[in-house]
Protein backbone atom coordinates (compact mmCIF):
# COMPACT_ATOMS: atom_id res chain seq x y z
CA UNK A 1 0.00 0.00 0.00
CA UNK A 2 1.21 3.49 -0.86
CA UNK A 3 1.31 6.38 1.60
CA UNK A 4 -0.12 9.74 0.54
CA UNK A 5 0.76 12.72 2.73
CA UNK A 6 -1.20 15.96 2.41
CA UNK A 7 0.96 19.08 2.56
CA UNK A 8 0.18 22.79 2.59
CA UNK A 9 3.55 24.31 1.70
CA UNK A 10 6.96 23.82 0.13
CA UNK A 11 8.49 23.08 3.54
CA UNK A 12 5.92 20.39 4.26
CA UNK A 13 6.45 18.84 0.83
CA UNK A 14 10.16 18.55 1.58
CA UNK A 15 9.38 16.93 4.96
CA UNK A 16 7.04 14.44 3.29
CA UNK A 17 9.73 13.56 0.77
CA UNK A 18 12.35 13.17 3.48
CA UNK A 19 10.07 10.80 5.36
CA UNK A 20 9.48 8.61 2.32
CA UNK A 21 5.94 9.50 1.29
CA UNK A 22 4.95 7.77 -1.94
CA UNK A 23 2.57 10.53 -3.04
CA UNK A 24 2.67 14.22 -2.11
CA UNK A 25 -0.81 15.72 -1.96
CA UNK A 26 -1.44 19.47 -1.99
CA UNK A 27 -4.19 20.47 0.44
CA UNK A 28 -5.06 23.36 2.75
CA UNK A 29 -6.20 21.74 6.04
CA UNK A 30 -7.62 25.04 7.27
CA UNK A 31 -10.20 24.98 4.46
CA UNK A 32 -11.91 21.69 5.24
CA UNK A 33 -11.53 18.08 4.19
CA UNK A 34 -10.65 18.98 0.60
CA UNK A 35 -9.37 22.54 0.94
CA UNK A 36 -7.50 23.68 -2.16
CA UNK A 37 -4.15 25.43 -1.90
CA UNK A 38 -3.50 28.50 -4.05
CA UNK A 39 -2.00 28.00 -7.49
CA UNK A 40 1.17 29.76 -6.30
CA UNK A 41 1.48 27.32 -3.41
CA UNK A 42 0.86 24.39 -5.76
CA UNK A 43 3.69 25.61 -7.99
CA UNK A 44 6.01 25.75 -4.97
CA UNK A 45 5.04 22.22 -3.97
CA UNK A 46 5.72 20.93 -7.47
CA UNK A 47 9.12 22.64 -7.48
CA UNK A 48 9.98 21.16 -4.09
CA UNK A 49 9.01 17.65 -5.19
CA UNK A 50 10.92 18.07 -8.44
CA UNK A 51 9.37 15.00 -10.07
CA UNK A 52 10.62 12.65 -7.34
CA UNK A 53 7.06 11.65 -6.46
CA UNK A 54 3.62 12.04 -8.00
CA UNK A 55 1.79 15.19 -6.88
CA UNK A 56 -1.97 15.13 -6.36
CA UNK A 57 -4.22 17.92 -5.14
CA UNK A 58 -7.54 18.48 -3.40
CA UNK A 59 -9.73 21.00 -5.18
CA UNK A 60 -12.76 21.07 -2.89
CA UNK A 61 -16.38 19.94 -2.96
CA UNK A 62 -17.93 20.65 -6.34
CA UNK A 63 -21.28 22.35 -6.80
CA UNK A 64 -20.95 24.06 -10.18
CA UNK A 65 -19.83 22.35 -13.38
CA UNK A 66 -18.20 25.39 -14.94
CA UNK A 67 -16.26 26.22 -11.76
CA UNK A 68 -14.99 22.68 -11.16
CA UNK A 69 -13.97 22.26 -14.81
CA UNK A 70 -11.97 25.49 -14.64
CA UNK A 71 -10.32 24.57 -11.33
CA UNK A 72 -9.45 21.09 -12.61
CA UNK A 73 -7.92 22.65 -15.70
CA UNK A 74 -5.82 25.08 -13.66
CA UNK A 75 -4.48 22.41 -11.30
CA UNK A 76 -3.83 19.88 -14.06
CA UNK A 77 -2.02 22.52 -16.12
CA UNK A 78 0.68 22.64 -13.44
CA UNK A 79 1.42 18.93 -13.77
CA UNK A 80 -0.82 17.51 -11.03
CA UNK A 81 -1.35 13.80 -11.61
CA UNK A 82 -4.80 13.58 -10.00
CA UNK A 83 -7.27 16.15 -8.68
CA UNK A 84 -9.51 15.06 -5.80
CA UNK A 85 -13.11 16.26 -6.02
CA UNK A 86 -15.84 15.86 -3.40
CA UNK A 87 -19.63 16.22 -3.50
CA UNK A 88 -20.65 16.96 0.09
CA UNK A 89 -24.38 17.26 0.56
CA UNK A 90 -25.29 16.21 -3.00
CA UNK A 91 -27.54 13.15 -3.13
CA UNK A 92 -28.43 13.23 -6.84
CA UNK A 93 -26.60 10.53 -8.79
CA UNK A 94 -27.03 12.48 -12.02
CA UNK A 95 -25.64 15.66 -10.46
CA UNK A 96 -22.57 13.91 -9.07
CA UNK A 97 -21.94 12.23 -12.43
CA UNK A 98 -22.16 15.59 -14.21
CA UNK A 99 -19.69 17.19 -11.80
CA UNK A 100 -17.19 14.33 -12.18
CA UNK A 101 -17.50 14.58 -15.96
CA UNK A 102 -16.87 18.33 -15.78
CA UNK A 103 -13.74 17.79 -13.69
CA UNK A 104 -12.59 15.16 -16.17
CA UNK A 105 -13.05 17.60 -19.06
CA UNK A 106 -10.85 20.08 -17.23
CA UNK A 107 -8.02 17.62 -16.61
CA UNK A 108 -8.17 16.28 -20.15
CA UNK A 109 -8.08 19.76 -21.67
CA UNK A 110 -5.08 20.78 -19.57
CA UNK A 111 -3.11 17.60 -19.28
CA UNK A 112 -3.71 15.96 -22.65
CA UNK A 113 -4.14 12.66 -20.89
CA UNK A 114 -1.50 13.40 -18.26
CA UNK A 115 -3.93 14.09 -15.41
CA UNK A 116 -7.05 12.45 -14.00
CA UNK A 117 -9.83 12.66 -11.43
CA UNK A 118 -10.34 11.00 -8.05
CA UNK A 119 -13.95 11.10 -6.84
CA UNK A 120 -14.26 11.57 -3.09
CA UNK A 121 -17.02 10.08 -0.97
CA UNK A 122 -17.59 10.68 2.73
CA UNK A 123 -18.38 8.03 5.31
CA UNK A 124 -20.00 10.67 7.55
CA UNK A 125 -22.17 12.60 5.07
CA UNK A 126 -25.70 11.17 5.23
CA UNK A 127 -26.97 14.00 3.01
CA UNK A 128 -24.63 13.08 0.17
CA UNK A 129 -24.54 10.24 -2.33
CA UNK A 130 -23.60 7.02 -0.57
CA UNK A 131 -20.07 5.62 -0.92
CA UNK A 132 -21.68 2.38 -2.12
CA UNK A 133 -23.24 4.20 -5.08
CA UNK A 134 -20.28 6.47 -5.79
CA UNK A 135 -17.98 3.78 -7.24
CA UNK A 136 -20.32 2.99 -10.13
CA UNK A 137 -21.01 6.70 -10.71
CA UNK A 138 -17.30 7.57 -10.70
CA UNK A 139 -16.37 4.82 -13.13
CA UNK A 140 -19.18 5.71 -15.52
CA UNK A 141 -18.29 9.43 -15.44
CA UNK A 142 -14.61 8.85 -16.20
CA UNK A 143 -12.82 9.06 -12.84
CA UNK A 144 -9.69 6.96 -12.42
CA UNK A 145 -9.87 6.51 -8.66
CA UNK A 146 -12.08 6.86 -5.62
CA UNK A 147 -11.29 8.09 -2.12
CA UNK A 148 -13.32 7.32 0.98
CA UNK A 149 -12.79 10.08 3.54
CA UNK A 150 -14.54 11.92 6.36
CA UNK A 151 -15.82 15.46 6.06
CA UNK A 152 -15.73 16.23 9.81
CA UNK A 153 -12.07 16.31 10.83
CA UNK A 154 -13.00 16.73 14.51
CA UNK A 155 -15.37 13.77 14.52
CA UNK A 156 -14.91 9.98 14.37
CA UNK A 157 -12.35 8.59 11.97
CA UNK A 158 -12.97 6.14 9.14
CA UNK A 159 -11.94 3.14 11.22
CA UNK A 160 -14.72 3.98 13.72
CA UNK A 161 -17.38 4.70 11.11
CA UNK A 162 -17.09 1.53 9.04
CA UNK A 163 -16.31 -2.05 9.99
CA UNK A 164 -13.53 -4.07 8.38
CA UNK A 165 -15.73 -6.49 6.43
CA UNK A 166 -17.93 -3.74 4.98
CA UNK A 167 -14.89 -1.70 3.97
CA UNK A 168 -13.15 -4.66 2.30
CA UNK A 169 -16.30 -5.41 0.30
CA UNK A 170 -16.56 -1.76 -0.77
CA UNK A 171 -12.91 -1.70 -1.88
CA UNK A 172 -13.41 -4.91 -3.87
CA UNK A 173 -16.45 -3.45 -5.66
CA UNK A 174 -14.53 -0.29 -6.53
CA UNK A 175 -11.71 -2.41 -7.97
CA UNK A 176 -14.28 -4.37 -9.96
CA UNK A 177 -15.32 -1.05 -11.52
CA UNK A 178 -11.71 -0.48 -12.61
CA UNK A 179 -10.96 2.21 -10.04
CA UNK A 180 -8.00 2.46 -7.71
CA UNK A 181 -8.95 3.02 -4.08
CA UNK A 182 -7.61 5.45 -1.49
CA UNK A 183 -8.70 5.57 2.14
CA UNK A 184 -8.41 8.54 4.49
CA UNK A 185 -10.39 10.09 7.31
CA UNK A 186 -8.37 10.73 10.46
CA UNK A 187 -6.29 7.60 9.93
CA UNK A 188 -3.66 6.98 12.60
CA UNK A 189 -0.64 4.69 12.51
CA UNK A 190 -2.75 2.06 14.28
CA UNK A 191 -5.37 2.30 11.53
CA UNK A 192 -2.98 1.56 8.65
CA UNK A 193 -3.19 -2.25 9.01
CA UNK A 194 -6.98 -1.77 8.78
CA UNK A 195 -6.48 -0.05 5.41
CA UNK A 196 -3.99 -2.66 4.22
CA UNK A 197 -6.33 -5.51 5.14
CA UNK A 198 -9.19 -3.81 3.28
CA UNK A 199 -7.15 -3.98 0.06
CA UNK A 200 -6.68 -0.24 -0.42
CA UNK A 201 -4.10 0.96 -2.92
CA UNK A 202 -3.37 4.18 -1.01
CA UNK A 203 -3.71 5.44 2.56
CA UNK A 204 -3.98 9.21 2.88
CA UNK A 205 -2.93 11.04 6.03
CA UNK A 206 -2.62 14.58 7.31
CA UNK A 207 -2.98 14.82 11.08
CA UNK A 208 -1.03 11.62 11.77
CA UNK A 209 1.91 13.05 9.82
CA UNK A 210 1.95 16.37 11.68
CA UNK A 211 3.35 17.64 14.95
CA UNK A 212 0.37 18.67 17.07
CA UNK A 213 -2.37 17.44 14.75
CA UNK A 214 -3.58 18.40 11.27
CA UNK A 215 -2.98 22.13 11.76
CA UNK A 216 0.67 21.58 12.74
CA UNK A 217 3.64 21.08 10.40
CA UNK A 218 4.34 17.80 8.64
CA UNK A 219 7.13 15.87 10.36
CA UNK A 220 9.59 13.74 8.38
CA UNK A 221 9.95 11.42 11.37
CA UNK A 222 6.21 10.87 11.60
CA UNK A 223 5.96 10.25 7.86
CA UNK A 224 8.80 7.72 8.13
CA UNK A 225 6.96 5.86 10.89
CA UNK A 226 3.72 5.82 8.91
CA UNK A 227 5.47 4.61 5.79
CA UNK A 228 6.89 1.67 7.74
CA UNK A 229 3.37 0.69 8.82
CA UNK A 230 2.31 0.56 5.15
CA UNK A 231 4.85 -2.18 4.47
CA UNK A 232 7.58 -2.54 1.89
CA UNK A 233 7.25 -2.01 -1.86
CA UNK A 234 4.49 -4.22 -3.21
CA UNK A 235 2.96 -4.70 -6.66
CA UNK A 236 0.15 -2.24 -7.05
CA UNK A 237 -3.33 -3.38 -7.98
CA UNK A 238 -4.28 -3.71 -11.62
CA UNK A 239 -6.71 -0.82 -11.12
CA UNK A 240 -4.01 1.50 -9.81
CA UNK A 241 -1.57 0.53 -12.57
CA UNK A 242 -4.15 1.07 -15.28
CA UNK A 243 -5.30 4.38 -13.85
CA UNK A 244 -1.85 5.89 -13.48
CA UNK A 245 -0.92 4.79 -16.98
CA UNK A 246 -4.06 6.30 -18.47
CA UNK A 247 -3.57 9.55 -16.56
CA UNK A 248 0.02 9.99 -17.64
CA UNK A 249 3.45 9.00 -16.41
CA UNK A 250 3.39 6.21 -13.88
CA UNK A 251 5.86 6.81 -11.07
CA UNK A 252 7.32 3.67 -9.57
CA UNK A 253 8.79 4.00 -6.10
CA UNK A 254 11.87 1.84 -5.77
CA UNK A 255 13.14 0.14 -2.60
CA UNK A 256 15.83 2.81 -2.28
CA UNK A 257 13.11 5.47 -1.96
CA UNK A 258 13.64 7.15 -5.33
CA UNK A 259 11.06 7.35 -8.08
CA UNK A 260 11.38 6.50 -11.72
CA UNK A 261 8.98 7.15 -14.55
CA UNK A 262 7.74 4.28 -16.68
Amino acid sequence: MRLLVSVASRAEALAALAGGADIVDAKDPRAGALGAVSLDTLKEIHLAVGGQRPVTAAIGDASDEVAIERLSFEFASLGTLFVKVGFAGISSIERVAALIAAARRGTESAGRGQSGVVAVGYADDPAGVSPAALAAIAARAGAQGILLDTTNKRGPGLAVLIDAATLAAWVARAHDHGLFVALAGRLTADDLPFAVDAGADIAGVRGAACEGGRDGPVSADRVRMLRAWCGGPQPRSAAFNASTRSAGTMHEVTPSGTARAK
